[in-house]
């Protein structure tokens, strides 16, 4: 059977496209014939044949303003949207080790730059009557570990809201929008951070990869989330093959989150 995504052509836009799940993405689009910008903060050294790249500060209104001019003058139009961009840099010891800071510091990374960038780029989705928005979400939405990520959580909580609500909006008058909600994915960073603690354990990286599995109760697969794996979904979910989809999240964590 011919499984073509009927994407070739396409216009979009990755945040966070230089790195884990977000590069995955840029590969994916440009490998299916999409014409693809990728934005971060810093531009990569090594950068993927055929994709436009931006630099961006997109914690700031600026830096998303600045992003969302230069794609739309490079592409001409915005087809599909995907916003990776995210993280936590908040420190741990739970709830009051959380300044108002912090707080500010992890909306801006992880709830802001979707809606900053909805805001400047849906007007000309909606103009020409189709788009596809996907916002990366987080397991941590509904498992927040509350020694560290209480307030990334919470503003990946407040995204997933959000993006319900512009589906609900928007969906009607021809724009899809659609929530993707990674548990733990073997990035770089997750890499750096299995290392880490293995060494702090005297383990090895495979130990160092349990402990982080059993913080978070489990896999019932037995291992993270590869990049590629949720890109592949993203991917799919972008394209026509998906057309009926939108307002709905899904979850890829390899089981960790229980059935409630």
């Amino acid at each position: 059977m011919n499984f073509d995504l009927g994407l070739v052509g396409k216009r979009a836009l990755v945040t966070g496209g230089t790195k884990g799940v977000g590069a995955a993405v840029v590969r994916n689009l440009r490998d299916a014939g999409v014409r693809v910008a990728a934005a971060a903060r810093n531009a990569p050294e090594q950068r993927e044949a055929g994709v436009f790249y931006v630099a961006a500060d997109l914690t700031s209104a600026q830096g998303c303003a600045d992003l969302a001019a230069a794609a739309l003058a490079r592409l001409g139009g915005i087809d599909i949207l995907v916003n990776v961009v995210g993280g936590s840099s908040a420190p741990g010891g739970g709830f009051a080790a959380l300044s108002d800071a912090e707080w500010e510091r992890e909306l801006n990374q992880n709830l802001m730059p979707a809606v900053r960038l909805d805001r400047a780029l849906l007007p000309s989705m909606l103009e020409q009557g189709s788009g596809v928005v996907i916002h990366v979400t987080s397991i941590q939405n509904v498992l927040p570990l509350p020694d560290a990520t209480t307030a990334y959580a919470a503003a990946k909580a407040a995204l997933s809201t959000y993006s319900k609500s512009l589906s609900k909006e928007v969906t009607p008058k021809g724009v899809r929008v659609v929530r993707v909600s990674p548990g733990w994915v073997e990035t770089e960073a997750a890499v750096a951070l299995a290392e880490r603690l293995a060494a702090d354990a005297g383990v090895d990286y495979e130990g160092g990869k349990k402990i982080i599995m059993d913080a978070l109760g489990g896999i019932p697969l037995g291992r993270p989330a590869r990049p590629r794996e949720v890109a592949d979904l993203i991917t799919f979910l972008a394209s026509p093959r998906a057309g009926a989809i939108t307002g709905a999240e899904y979850t890829i964590d390899g089981g960790t989150v229980p059935t409630t």
